[in-house]
């Protein structure tokens, strides 16, 4: 016996159950790669910036969290070998987040993985249905201006002089 297909969704429905979806395969990958999936975030934050940085401020924003969980977040990143802070060179009061080897390592493999998860969710959708979805869904993104934790322009892949 098949299941009954369901009533149209709204658009509320629709976006809320989808982001259960995304959520779900998210937290997946991160179990898998014993990370929670605030340092999944955290990770994949700090690839976009490898050489900059991040200050704990920027963090705090991109991340939407308050400041003792970022503090709790990367001193748990920290202890597992993750992440490093240094001072910051225009503001000695001031730290930057960097990955460290290791973390540039997990964050690598948590990122194709989650790229190659959440790239199946769409599969029974056609190639024009998926880029219709991803136009509409990049506008609303762009509209309420969320901050890039995840993007398309992250690579996975060293660059050819490092």
């Amino acid at each position: 016996m098949g299941r009954e297909p369901e009533p149209d969704m709204s658009v509320v429905t629709a976006l809320v159950r989808s982001a259960f979806l995304v959520d779900a395969t998210y937290e997946n990958v991160a179990r898998k790669h014993q990370l929670t999936s605030q340092q999944g975030q955290l990770l994949c934050v700090l690839m976009g910036k490898p050489e900059e940085g991040f200050g704990m401020g920027e963090l705090v924003r991109i991340l939407g969290l308050a400041k003792s969980s970022l503090t709790g977040l990367v001193d748990r990143s920290l202890r597992r070998g993750l992440v490093r802070r240094e001072a910051d060179s225009t503001d000695g009061r001031a730290v930057r987040v960097f990955l460290t080897e290791e973390g540039d390592k997990v964050a690598e493999e948590f990122y194709s993985e989650t790229v190659l998860r959440v790239a199946e969710l769409p599969v029974m959708l056609s190639d024009e249905e998926q880029a219709q979805l991803a136009g509409l869904l990049g506008r609303l993104v762009l509209a309420n201006q969320v901050p890039v934790v995840f993007g398309d322009d992250f690579t996975c892949e060293k660059p050819e002089d490092a």
